[in-house]
C-alpha cells in the first residue's frame, strides 16, 4: 500500500492498527482458536445443517429460539417466529438432499459458514452461499443466508 509517497508495509499497517486499538486481520490470517463457547456454537450450526436431509421439520425447528428469525436470501424479508419459519422451511424441506459446509468460523455468538445446498426438485439444483447465524443460550436466534451463486434445475 502506498500513502503520500511512503511505502506502508504489512507490519507497519498492523502495528498502526494495533496502536489504534483496531483488530485488523488480512485475508488468510486467523484471529486464534475459537473459544469453548464459539466451538459449541459451531457444533450447533453444523448439527443444524446436517439435520436437513432428515426432512424432519420439528427436528430442524428445535434448533431455533421461539422468537427466531430466518431469511432465506438477501432479497427476502425474514420469517419471524416458529410458525412463520415453519411455513418458510416447508417450501424447501422435502427437496433438500444435503448441505455441504465448506468453511465455518465463529466470533462470539456469531457463526458464519459457506455452504452448497443441494436439492432434488424445485427451481434449483444447488445454491452456494454464506449463512450468518446468531446464537443465544444454545439456540439459533437469527439465520440469514446470502447468495454467491445458484445452479438452476
Amino acid at each position: 500500500m502506498e500513502v503520500a509517497n511512503h511505502r506502508v508495509d504489512r507490519r507497519m499497517f498492523l502495528s498502526a492498527g494495533a496502536g489504534l486499538g483496531l483488530g485488523v486481520l488480512l485475508p488468510g490470517e486467523s484471529a486464534g482458536a475459537p473459544t469453548g463457547a464459539e466451538q459449541a456454537n459451531i457444533k450447533i450450526v453444523n448439527e443444524f445443517c446436517g439435520a436437513w436431509p432428515s426432512h424432519d421439520l420439528n427436528k430442524i425447528l428445535g434448533f431455533f429460539a421461539d422468537d427466531g428469525a430466518y431469511r432465506m436470501t438477501e432479497t427476502m424479508e425474514p420469517a419471524k417466529g416458529k410458525e412463520a419459519m415453519a411455513a418458510r422451511i416447508k417450501t424447501i424441506i422435502d427437496a433438500v438432499v444435503r448441505f455441504d459446509v465448506l468453511e465455518t468460523f465463529a466470533r462470539g455468538p456469531m457463526v458464519i459458514n459457506e455452504r452448497i445446498d443441494y436439492f432434488s426438485s424445485g427451481p434449483l439444483k444447488s445454491w452456494r452461499g454464506v449463512g450468518v447465524f446468531f446464537l443465544k443460550d444454545g439456540k439459533i436466534v437469527e439465520w440469514y443466508d446470502y447468495t454467491i451463486s445458484m445452479e438452476r434445475a
